[in-house]
């Protein structure tokens, strides 16, 4: 391997046979003169778009193609202007000659990059994708299995001050075909000086994409077809969340009708979780993408209420689909009597066991309620047009249509199949005693049903003030009523946290499309989390998805996972240790005497974290004299200017353990563990959460015993 300063800061003494020379300076100023001669080709791309965009509006088409064509312009147009500031290219394969494995591309070379650019749509690219299938070899290919490579070369970036795109700093190949007669049992794919500082180097602000760093194990589950539903279990620092933001743009290039037809969900914690996801698929050319946590996608109504953790526990308990299936269609009831439909000076008649036979036999094929409710009315008028074509030939389009919107019909249809709303249903069973106990019965003991009563009950289901926990109740009679639209591909993160009757809502969104299901088992902190991924596919409709570990950290380092580690016997789940690639990082401890002891402590390794490079996150208990609001009071009163965790680009965030799911930060500053353990039912595994934030130094400030 052979490097020519792969980055400022990550300068290293050269081994004895890696000095740079008169080649590799060659070698950097042509790789510079072509990143020039992209940046110029990808402008005119740009500019070639916009002027599709004014074409498209004055198409010859229909009204609807020209509205299609022009949206798509747009958003080509859109997403070459707005490609966050990097390199064009972070890495070239050079395929060796007459080399079997190299196939049609012996001989060849290719920069590979975020996006395909081109001097023109029929010219071989000058730059390719990285999910164009040439490019695999970039991510697969090593010293045992060279796929044909000759050499691999990375780049080293440096990025512009304002306004200024950056350059190209340095280069460094790997000769796949070398030295294959040494021992290569330590040698892991694509190692190296630039590729560890692009791992390591500290980071302030949303999250990257990790297209330069992507790991074989990784490559395998983003190019998983898009009829496979994966599960990938990955502790902390794996990269399990960068994964499943690039299988999605993965699945957009290469199925982008079948995907951007139906649409693309992404699925997180909270909203500052996808405030920090925000910019990974659109760096990597792909925009339009819905990005939404599960409680906004179900808000069918605002959440103004709150529940006790007893009757949340049993909101969300998969039973609750059986209690609410029975509330609705305890509604659907036999007819009182017989029924006549007038037509002109004549009367058509059905009889009471006609019409009984018709409700019985629609609700034993369990449609939808709403498809129901339409097949009782269909096959009514059905038997009225048998008589009337016995009577008098065949009846005319406008006749049937007529008949069916006879007022008796109607009224018959309303008596036996009422219309309804999940408002309606869901008000009446949390409001109405006896409602409850019919539907929940043998299914709920009454201590369960008692939990679910409203305390005060509301004048009409209008008035209510309706809870996280009532969203999901909600949606699942919704979904009884009338099937939602789906979506071509949903991925979930932090998937441990889903309750049963989330995991129902997100399966009746996807029955036709998969589903990337991205999570940590050892980071369940709700009361319903998960403690088997089997257990939770199934809830999802995807029992028979692909389970796929990633144990291997690149972000986290040894130090930390060491201690981390210790926390996994104690949190009943069975996930294996965690193991870092990075044999660095620090961990400290710093014991006080009180509350007071503990902030004065924090604001001192604060102040001291903010004189190295890279972001600070002080992570503490959610209330309490040491709580998050008090440390932002005291670090704000000594002049350090915290901020929120929603404000991606500060130095310095401070927030409470609640929050910190997904989130990462250069050094933590983690405040009174003992507390933030006592806050919540999975205290442990929020501490879990808490300690593996970090991914270059942990501080632990406390007053109490620590709890690992």
């Amino acid at each position: 391997m052979r490097a020519l300063d792969p980055d400022p800061g990550l300068r290293a003494a050269p081994a004895p046979d890696c000095h740079p020379d008169h080649a590799l300076d060659r070698a950097l100023h042509q790789e510079r003169a072509y990143h020039d001669a992209c940046r110029a080709a990808l402008a005119a791309m740009a500019e070639g778009a916009q002027e599709q965009v004014v074409t498209g509006e004055d198409v010859s088409a229909s009204g609807a193609d020209a509205e299609i064509l022009g949206r798509r312009f747009r958003s080509d147009a859109k997403a070459m202007r707005e490609l966050p500031p990097g390199p064009l290219f972070f890495g070239r394969l050079d395929f060796a000659s007459g080399e079997r494995d190299a196939g049609d591309h012996a001989g060849q070379s290719y920069h590979v990059g975020r996006l395909r650019i081109t001097e023109h749509p029929a010219s071989p690219p000058l730059v390719v994708d990285w999910r164009a299938p040439v490019a695999r070899a970039f991510y697969q290919a090593g010293p045992r299995d060279p796929q044909g490579v000759r050499v691999r070369r990375r780049f080293g970036w440096a990025p512009g001050g304002t306004g200024e795109p950056g350059d190209l700093t340095g280069l460094e190949d790997e000769h796949l075909g070398d030295d294959l007669d040494g021992d290569l049992d330590d040698e892991r794919p694509g190692s190296g000086m630039i590729l560890a500082g692009e791992i390591e180097r500290p980071r302030v602000g949303p999250m990257r994409d990790i297209a330069a760093t992507i790991q074989p194990d990784q490559d395998d589950l983003v190019r998983r077809d898009l009829g496979t539903s994966l599960c990938v279990q990955g502790a902390p620092g794996t990269g399990k969340t960068a994964v499943g933001l690039h299988r999605a743009a993965y699945l957009l290039y290469t199925h982008p009708q079948r995907v951007q037809r139906n649409g693309l969900l992404v699925l997180g914690p909270n909203r500052t979780f996808l405030s920090y996801i925000a910019e990974v698929l659109p760096a990597l050319g792909e925009g339009g993408v819905r990005q939404s946590t599960v409680v906004d996608e179900l808000a069918r109504q605002p959440v103004r209420g709150t529940d006790s953790e007893g009757a949340a526990v049993v909101k969300h308990d998969a039973r609750m689909a059986r209690v609410l299936r029975n509330a609705l269609y305890a509604r659907v009831r036999p007819p009182a009597g017989s029924l006549a439909v007038p037509d002109g000076s004549y009367r058509w008649r059905i009889g009471r066991a006609e019409l009984e036979r018709i409700v019985e036999d629609v609700r034993a094929e369990q449609p939808p309620y709403a498809v129901g409710r339409e097949r009782v009315r269909t096959r009514a008028v059905r038997l009225i047009q048998e008589q009337a074509e016995r009577r008098a030939g065949p009846r005319p389009q406008s006749w049937l249509q007529r008949t069916g919107r006879a007022r008796p019909l109607g009224a018959f249809v309303d008596e036996v199949w009422p219309k309804v709303t999940p408002e309606q249903v869901v008000a009446e069973l949390l409001a109405d005693a006896g409602v409850l106990g019919r539907a929940a019965e043998g299914v709920l003991d009454a201590e369960e049903q008692r939990r679910l009563l409203w305390p005060k009950v509301p004048r009409s289901y209008k008035s209510a003030r309706w809870s996280a926990a009532d969203l999901v109740l909600l949606d699942e009679v919704a979904g009884l009523i009338e099937h939602p639209q789906g979506y071509g591909h949903i991925v979930v993160d932090e998937a441990q946290d889903l309750s049963p009757m989330e995991c129902r809502a997100i399966a009746r969104r996807s029955a036709y499309g998969s589903l990337t299901v991205l999570g940590d088992l050892a980071q369940g902190t709700t009361p319903w989390a998960a403690r088997a991924w089997p257990v939770l596919l199934g809830h999802l409709g995807r029992p028979d998805a692909v389970l796929a570990p990633l144990t291997v950290g690149f972000r986290v380092p040894a130090a930390v996972v060491e201690v981390t580690n210790r926390l996994l016997a104690a949190l009943d789940v069975d996930v294996p240790p965690a193991r870092s690639l990075r044999a660095d990082g620090q961990v400290r401890t710093e014991e006080a005497v009180d509350g007071a002891g503990v902030i004065d402590a924090t604001v001192r390794l604060v102040r001291e974290a903010l004189g190295r490079e890279g972001s600070v996150g002080v992570i503490a208990p959610d209330e309490g004299p040491v709580s998050a609001a008090a440390l932002h009071a005291a670090l704000a009163g000594a002049g350090l200017s915290p901020a929120s965790p929603d404000q991606l680009g500060a130095r310095l965030a401070v927030l409470p353990a609640s929050v910190a799911k997904g989130l990462e930060y250069d050094h933590v500053v983690a405040v009174e563990p003992a507390a933030v353990v006592e806050a919540e039912r999975r205290g442990l595994a929020r501490l879990y959460v808490v300690l593996t934030r970090a991914v270059s130094r942990l501080d632990v400030v406390h007053s109490r015993p620590l709890p690992f």
